[in-house]
């Protein structure tokens, strides 16, 4: 808790609200936005050549809107283990508010981490990043950073998140076609989303949030591999690993 000497007790909670207020309010954000995206996850967590899932798990009732997060035939959660998905959208975004939340950025910051917890999920459980959360995330990306480019008069951060976008997508597309299919389509999709975000912090910034999807990667498959969970060869989500790399970039920077 953060308490300074020589200030009176009404100076100290001031102080401390100011800190954690911010961020509170973002993690109740998130809380709601990976709540509201619940039931997306479940719908899109087929593999890739098999239609939405609109049945539920437990008892085969129509799933219901979009925005559900639940069952109203049999009351089960949609998707993975309750609350998963929106404990850590909401620790995310509050990390997110409380590095970047005096900068227009932020918005373009939080609506990547609300999608990517989204994928993250999906990807795990059917190895499969859909176009549907992926595809209209571009143009959402684009706008969000030309309106905080406007507001700072920061149009060279705009420039280089959208040539970030373009190179770590285009790197990505010579990996896929090298791996014989390791890395797949959504991959390469989910990498020029990274690359925007990266890109409008710094070239620094990308280097090291691209580079460190791979070192996760690698270090947890290792582990995986001494453990017998997976053999080699073996295919992963990398999906998670990328966007956690991403995150640990923008964090440390």
């Amino acid at each position: 808790m953060l308490w300074l000497p020589g200030r009176d007790l009404g100076a100290q909670l001031n102080l401390v609200l100011s800190v954690i207020w911010p961020a509170a309010a973002a993690a109740a954000a998130g809380l709601v936005a990976g709540l509201a995206l619940r039931g997306e996850v479940a719908r899109l967590s087929v593999p890739g050549d098999q239609p939405e899932e609109k049945s539920c798990a437990e008892c085969g009732a129509p799933l219901p809107g979009r925005a559900a997060f639940c069952c109203t035939a049999c009351g089960r959660w949609l998707g993975t283990t309750a609350m998963a998905i929106e404990l850590t959208t909401a620790a995310i975004v509050a990390l997110l508010i409380e590095k970047f939340g005096g900068q227009p950025a932020v918005a373009a910051f939080t609506y990547l981490a609300v999608i990517g917890v989204a994928l993250a999920e999906i990807d795990l459980a059917v190895q499969r990043l859909p176009d549907r959360l992926t595809l209209p995330a571009y143009p959402a990306l684009i706008v969000l950073f030309a309106v905080a480019a406007a507001t700072q008069d920061d149009w060279p951060a705009f420039g280089r998140a959208l040539l970030g976008g373009l190179l770590v997508g285009a790197a990505y597309l010579l990996l896929g076609l090298a791996s014989g299919g390791q890395l797949g389509g959504g991959d390469i999709k989910l990498a020029g989303l990274v690359g925007l975000v990266l890109g409008w912090l710094s070239w620094q910034t990308l280097i090291a949030g691209a580079c460190a999807g791979f070192l996760i990667a690698g270090l947890i498959s290792a582990v995986l591999l001494l453990a017998r969970r997976i053999r080699r060869g073996s295919p992963i989500s990398f999906g998670p690993y990328l966007l956690g790399g991403a995150l640990l970039a923008m964090l440390v920077r």
